[in-house]
Order: C-alpha cells, then sequence, then structure tokens
C-alpha cells in the first residue's frame, strides 16, 4: 500500500509544477502593470522612479523563469509573498479566510448527501411511478439553475420577504451560513440523486439483487446491505468531487453573499491584480485536487478489488 502512495504521489507532482507554473505564465502574459494598477486603485500619483523602485522590492524586474523559481521554492517552504494590496503576509491572509470556506463546505456536502441518497434510491425503488417522475422533475429544475440565480431566489422569499434570514453575512453565523449552504446545496444536491438513482437502478437489475428477491429478502434489507454497499464508490466519486470544489472556493455564492472565504478573497485579488494572492489560490486549488485525488484513489483501492489488484500488478 506504501509503495501504492508514493507512487501516486510521484506521478501528481509534476502535474502541480505544471498547473502553477501554466497560472504563473499566464497572469504575467495577461498584459497590465500590477505595481502602476496598485497605485492607481490607492488613488496615489507616483513618478516613473517610484513604480520601478517599488518593482524591484517585489521582484518584478527580474526575468520570468527567475520570478517563478523564487516563488515556487518561497511556495515549497511555506512563504507565498506579500500582497500587493493590503501588505499582508500571503498565508496568513489565506490561513484566515480558509476557515470560512471549510464550514460553508461541510455544510453544503452534508446537506447534499442527505437529499441526495435518500431521494436517489426513492426515485430508483420507485422506478417510473409518480415518485419517480416528481423526484426527477425537481432535480431537473434544480440542476438548471445557475448558483446565482438560485441565490436570488433564497434571498427574495428567505430574507425580503419572510426576514428569517440575512441578506449577507453578519456576526450570527449560524443564520448566515443558512442560505450560501442552501444555495449550494440544491444545485449538488439535483445532480447527484439522478447519478444516485442511475447506479442503484443499475444494481438493482443485477443477478444478486434478483436472487435476494426470490429468497425472500426484504427490499430495505436488499437496498442498505448490498445495493448502497455495491454503490459505494460513486457515492465516494461524488463526494470527492463536492469537497474538491468547495475547498477551491465557490466564488460565485461567497461573493453574492459577502462569505469571507477564499472564493471571494480570490475574486477580490483578481479585480484589484494581486498577484501574490491569485497565485497563491491557484496553488491551493491544484493541491486540492491532487489531494483529494489521492485520497479517492486510496479509499478505491480498499473498497474494490479489482482497483486494488490492478494496482498491486502496477
Amino acid at each position: 500500500m506504501i509503495r501504492y502512495i508514493i507512487k501516486r504521489l510521484l506521478q501528481l507532482i509534476p502535474i502541480l509544477i505544471g498547473i502553477t507554473f501554466l497560472s504563473f505564465a499566464m497572469m504575467r502574459l495577461a498584459g497590465g502593470d500590477a505595481v502602476t494598477y496598485m497605485y492607481d486603485n490607492a488613488g496615489a500619483s507616483v513618478s516613473q522612479e517610484v513604480i520601478d523602485q517599488t518593482k524591484k522590492e517585489y521582484g518584478l524586474d527580474q526575468p520570468f523563469l527567475v520570478q517563478y523559481a523564487k516563488w515556487f521554492a518561497g511556495m515549497v517552504t511555506g512563504d507565498m509573498g506579500t500582497s500587493y494590496v493590503s501588505k499582508r503576509d500571503v498565508y496568513d491572509t489565506f490561513a484566515e479566510k480558509l476557515p470560512a470556506t471549510i464550514l460553508l463546505t461541510v455544510s453544503s456536502v452534508l446537506l447534499t448527501m442527505l437529499i441526495a441518497i435518500p431521494l436517489g434510491i426513492i426515485s430508483a425503488v420507485k422506478h417510473n411511478k409518480w415518485g419517480d417522475y416528481l423526484i426527477r422533475f425537481l432535480s431537473f429544475i434544480g440542476n438548471s439553475m445557475p448558483n446565482f440565480f438560485a441565490a436570488l431566489v433564497l434571498m427574495y422569499f428567505f430574507s425580503i420577504k419572510l426576514g428569517w434570514l440575512p441578506v449577507i453575512t453578519t456576526d450570527n453565523v449560524a443564520l448566515s451560513l443558512v442560505l450560501p449552504t442552501l444555495t449550494l446545496a440544491i444545485s449538488m444536491a439535483s445532480k447527484y440523486t439522478r447519478q444516485v438513482r442511475a447506479t442503484v437502478l443499475e444494481e438493482l437489475n443485477k443477478d444478486y439483487v434478483i436472487g435476494a428477491r426470490a429468497r425472500g429478502v426484504r427490499g430495505s434489507v436488499i437496498i442498505w446491505r448490498n445495493v448502497m454497499k455495491s454503490s459505494m464508490l460513486t457515492i465516494i466519486t461524488l463526494l470527492a468531487l463536492s469537497i474538491g470544489n468547495l475547498l477551491g472556493g465557490t466564488t460565485i455564492v461567497e461573493t453574492i453573499f459577502m462569505w469571507d472565504g477564499v472564493g471571494k478573497m480570490a475574486v477580490d485579488a483578481i479585480t484589484m491584480r494581486d498577484y501574490p494572492i491569485i497565485q497563491a489560490y491557484v496553488a491551493w486549488m491544484a493541491i486540492i485536487y491532487v489531494v483529494v485525488n489521492l485520497i479517492t484513489d486510496i479509499i478505491y483501492h480498499y473498497l474494490d478489488p479489482r482497483v486494488r489488484l490492478g494496482g498491486d500488478r502496477a
């Protein structure tokens, strides 16, 4: 097993390097002068000498490869530089925003699983009956709505009309968490309900289920002891995708509700061309997907003998 993990890590490290290099290059090729924009945004009128001196302080006067090498070496040692806008350490800024995103991720994933798994099972068991049609219709509607539209609808009803929940984030974290969580869960649960339904429906048509029914085994026992066990790989995949996406920061939802997480931080950094923050965000996204994929592969390795045998032969 240790050999398998080491092999996967060695395969993922070049991917991480490639992603950070490309993002670093794209930001430098995108055009625009970050230092000039920084002074303009602050409303300061400075001479070209001051601009050149500031570039030198940030190392922006050096060749591209030198800049990337210094940044990557700093990232590996935990030094991601200093924000051009706030003048704060990038790592400290990122660490300050991360707990809010983790909280939103956990609440959204839990709510999604609580909705998607039961509804997916019910839809599969009630195949081509009114319950199945209703669940499929609702999941179609939820999956068709963009996050920003769902957020606006929820705001209108629960904040403006009913006045139950705050429009944007307040000091009451519990109440402020409700609308962003619902917004994310509507989209994810709608998509995952259909996938859980398809997986469970496929398992219900297999010979071992037909045989169990012929022996008089109760339907609930077949579902929870057999079908769900066989469907775990699909559910784990959905869970891993959700966690990876949400930990990367749900930029639209965080921005709409003013939720102070890494997604909103990235949007603000892009607006102000705060390159160190943007690069840290891209690196975080890459690390999250690398780690989530590795953890998912390890879980697969344990749950599915076919994957385990294939990995051992490799």
